[in-house]
């Protein structure tokens, strides 16, 4: 059986498709796909959520709290979007002349690596790469220094977060430039403002919703540094 997350009602995956789900958050106006990315993640994450209930993994209770979780999160990215703007766009300043990004992210917000790196390519045409920061040993950690910015996504509620530390430690061994995304409640925030070029901060949330924010600063990023760039973004 094969399951089709559609944004286009019509379009082939749903008519080819067994069953699906359509993300109706209306067409794309630019190449480069955000809500629609957004929309995905969270039709994934409500069917974790059914599934996880359905299976009896989740109690009653336990999916009621994740649910009303997920129904609060559009409030926070609108937060997001208020409040990063203006220091999203200062920190594009500073790296829109860069020739080519790394970034690392681990657990639910490996992905997010991969997004904010696919994006930047897509709308400024500068070389990016999302990797795995377990991973990050067995191939990109011999091209960082201080040429190439490293975008690090570290939510200290992560399980990995002392992990993701370590690798935070390794880039900045090798004079890598980091810009940091983490939450705005994370105790070490002065910690990571010393280790860091740039932290962007973000609300809190469970890990399993975190993507759903954090992906929002490196679209944001690839936004403005196209923009400034003189780039056709749409």
């Amino acid at each position: 059986m094969t399951f089709g997350l559609v944004n286009v009602i019509g379009s082939t995956i749903a008519r080819e498709t067994d069953a699906g789900a359509y993300l109706r958050v209306g067409p794309e106006i630019g190449v480069a796909s955000t809500k629609a990315f957004t929309a995905q993640v969270c039709v994934f994450t409500m069917l974790a959520l059914l599934l996880g209930k359905e299976k009896g993994v989740l109690s009653d209770a336990e999916f009621r709290e994740g649910a009303a979780d997920l129904w609060a999160t559009p409030d926070t990215i609108e937060r997001v979007l208020k409040e990063s703007a203006a220091p999203i766009h200062a920190v594009s300043r500073s790296f829109r002349f860069a020739q080519s990004f790394l970034y690392l992210g681990r657990g639910y917000n490996y992905p997010v690596a991969l997004e904010g790196a696919l994006k930047l390519k897509e709308i400024s045409y500068i070389h990016a790469e999302g990797y795995a920061a377990a991973e990050m040993k067995h191939g990109p950690i011999a091209l960082i220094d201080e040429f190439m910015p490293v975008v690090m996504i570290l939510p200290s509620s992560d399980p990995t977060y002392e992990k993701i530390k370590s690798n935070l430690a390794e880039v900045r061994a090798r004079s890598g430039v980091v810009i940091c995304v983490t939450e705005e409640s994370n105790s070490e925030l002065e910690e990571l403002r010393e280790l860091c070029e740039e932290v962007v901060t973000v609300p809190e949330t469970k890990d399993w919703l975190s993507p759903l924010v954090t992906v929002i600063p490196l679209q944001l990023l690839s936004y403005y540094i196209a923009d400034l760039r003189g780039c056709p973004v749409d």
